[in-house]
């Protein structure tokens, strides 16, 4: 009895150790995002040496146009801006799950798994919102640092988030969001493969929470750091289970009339 219980004391420390480690490369790989994302600020007066880092390198990429630099660059762009906003806001369904390891539902390898699927989502994401980017430069309808130029795309893009709040789909895929026991309840598959199945599962839900406000990006830039910092902290919230049932319909009603503004001053003036 002794020995047997020492064994799975053991592999249960082995577990808890294996799970730490995933959340220590999953916290490490957001401050990385955020780093890269920092250094690729243009006009930022990098430190000498940096440049033999790369970091000059990053920040040449963002002095120029998405059309100038090609897909590649922009896409690695989008995948950072969208593992630094929503991978955080996805923490408390994570916790959820590494929870139920406590019970041995969960493991290292599944939690690893899990986020892998639901990053993969989100980098399916990035690449059509890379595409995007690159398709609107070429038009001139954004300049280099990812900010619509033309009017009409700017107003239709707030109306379109503000309008997507009030729908049923957003309404749907928040309640998973808001409620993650339930989301692994009703979809738990065991195994490493059945938490990456999971994974792409919660991602699609993720993202059909949010992604109308992060094509908002084109309306304040997708390089703007204030503009990520402000809409990964309004996604977080909207996903919390109290506070954020009070905070979808005011956004909704902000986003629209923020369209209505932007349209009212593109008018000419009447004398």
């Amino acid at each position: 009895m002794g020995l047997s219980a020492g064994l799975v004391s053991n592999r249960q420390s082995g577990h808890q150790l294996g799970r730490q480690l995933v959340w220590g490369l999953f916290f490490a790989s957001i401050l990385a995002a955020w780093g890269l994302l920092f250094v690729m600020q243009p006009g930022l007066d990098l430190p000498a040496g940096w440049q033999d880092l790369g970091a000059d390198y990053l920040a040449s990429l963002c002095r120029s146009t998405a059309g100038t630099v090609g897909y590649a660059p922009v896409l690695a762009m989008w995948a950072l801006m969208a593992l630094a906003m929503m991978a955080p806001t996805t923490v408390p369904a994570l916790k959820t799950f590494t929870d139920l390891g406590h019970a041995g539902a969960a493991s290292a390898s599944g939690l690893a798994a899990l986020i892998s699927g639901y990053l993969l989502v989100w980098l399916g994401f990035s690449a059509v919102g890379a595409a995007a980017q690159v398709f609107l430069s070429g038009h001139g309808l954004i300049d280099p640092l990812g900010r619509s130029t033309a009017t009409f795309l700017n107003a239709a893009l707030l109306a379109l988030a503000g309008a997507y709040q009030f729908s049923r789909l957003k309404q749907a895929c928040l309640n998973s969001c808001q409620s993650p026991m339930m989301f692994f309840m009703a979809h738990w598959k065991p195994g490493a493969s059945g938490a990456f199945r999971m994974g792409l599962k919660l991602g699609a839900v993720c993202l059909g929470c949010c992604w109308a406000l992060m094509l908002l990006a084109f309306v304040a830039g997708t390089m703007n750091l204030a503009f990520m910092g402000l809409a990964m902290a309004l996604m977080a919230i909207e996903k919390m289970p109290v506070i954020g049932r009070y905070l979808t319909v005011p956004a909704g009603v902000a986003l629209l009339a923020g369209a209505a503004v932007t349209v009212f001053f593109a008018l000419p003036i009447m004398n």
